[in-house]
């Protein structure tokens, strides 16, 4: 009798030959596209070598030409900067690691004048509101900080887990949709994202494109549109959220942006970005302070730590997808070859099965929601072709240690 297969994802499940990834990880972010469900999604691709994209990819960044691309840089730059003390470029972050080092090498080295913008976590840890205010005073900058209403924030959250079991795609949205509509506003027409997102297999054309050239930033039709896995009528009629609420989280209107050309960049693609060095130049110029503990399911401690859902979201990931966050985060070390594959297994196996309870009682009363009910909707998002349940306790059914249920 063959599995139910869920999220389009690939039937059979093969890991990387090279890192810690498996063919199950979504590589083109669906959620962006606002649609009702997954069909269609994308996923890392693998060679005939059974080697993902992602580890290609950084193969390649060793024949590029890093001179010439920093040259190209600075003649973009030219094109931009300021001559009068205005904002010439908007880089969008929290005052993590990535847009602090973004953020201060663009201004000190190459003389912009960013405007920093942040899209506030759902509920800030203590120490990633410390680093932002570090950011801002250590590093210099000035910053645009938007908290949605928490009214509409907690509401959306609570429904994209029990309709998607995403914690984070509110987040998501209001970080992706807002910050061209900022620029747009302040009429900047240059925003700089860090990485490259073919750093982790997924799918960018080019690094450089028009807005109107990305579907996910334009909406043409709302009655097509969801939230959370709800409607945009649904969410007015049943949970009395407007389109006023809702502005911060949809893409522009088609025709918003017309009077302006933005353009999208990534600093990755211009210098060679290494998670690591990223990490120590923040801490040296702009005061970032790792996480004061291990990150739980994992054994970093300075990666996406600024908001309390960050380790929840990360669990759910590995519910849907069979990927938790020691995954993600030693394959990103493999390519930077900072660890080898079998210590990376190693790393997964000790770590990933870790439950993220030091929040999660706090999270579930700021969702006014019971610990069991999210227990059970994570039972009711579990691939059965992944999971299957020994003596009362869910098992992987393929791990990359090759100690799954069916392995």
């Amino acid at each position: 009798m063959s599995k139910k297969i869920m999220y389009n994802l690939p039937e059979n499940v093969k890991f990387c030959s090279e890192c810690v990834i498996s063919n199950q990880r979504p590589s083109s972010y669906p959620e962006f596209k606002h649609t009702k469900d997954r069909k269609g999604a994308r996923y890392i691709n693998f060679d005939e070598k059974d080697v993902c994209d992602a580890c290609n990819h950084a193969k390649e960044k060793n024949l590029i030409d890093w001179n010439q691309r920093e040259n190209e840089l600075v003649k973009l730059l030219d094109q931009y900067r300021s001559s009068n003390g205005s904002y010439d470029c908007i880089i969008p972050g929290s005052g993590g690691k990535d847009s602090a080092y973004q953020s201060h090498i663009l201004k000190y080295k190459y003389g912009m004048n960013p405007l920093t913008v942040t899209w506030a976590p759902i509920m800030y840890t203590d120490y990633g509101y410390e680093n932002w205010i570090n950011w801002i005073e250590e590093g210099g900058f000035d910053n645009i900080l938007i908290k949605s209403s928490g009214k509409v924030m907690k509401k959306l959250t609570k429904l994209s887990i029990e309709n998607l079991l995403h914690p984070f795609q509110t987040f998501f949205y209001g970080q992706k949709n807002l910050i061209p509509k900022i620029a747009a506003k302040f009429n900047i027409p240059l925003i700089f994202y860090g990485e490259n997102e073919a750093e982790y297999g997924n799918p960018i054309a080019d690094n450089s494109s028009s807005l109107r050239d990305k579907s996910y930033w334009i909406a043409n039709n709302l009655s097509e549109m969801y939230l959370a896995g709800v409607s945009l009528k649904e969410l007015d009629e049943n949970h009395n959220l407007s389109m006023k609420d809702l502005y911060n989280f949809i893409p522009a209107i088609d025709g918003e942006f017309d009077n302006i050309d933005l353009k999208i960049h990534y600093l990755g693609y211009y210098l060679r970005w290494t998670p690591q060095e990223a990490y120590y130049y923040a801490v040296e110029n702009t005061g970032f302070k790792a996480r004061p503990f291990r990150s739980q399911a994992t054994y970093s401690k300075y990666s996406s730590i600024d908001d309390k859902i960050d380790d929840l979201h990360y669990y759910t990931t590995r519910v849907k997808f069979g990927l938790g966050r020691a995954s993600y985060d030693a394959s990103q070390e493999i390519r930077n070859k900072h660890i080898t594959r079998d210590e990376a297994k190693l790393l997964v196996d000790k770590f990933e099965n870790e439950f993220p309870d030091k929040y999660f009682n706090e999270l579930m009363n700021y969702l006014d929601m019971k610990e069991d009910y999210f227990h059970s909707l994570c039972d009711k998002f579990r691939p059965p072709h992944l999971w299957k349940k020994v003596n009362g306790e869910w098992k992987l059914r393929h791990n990359v240690n090759k100690t799954g249920t069916d392995d």
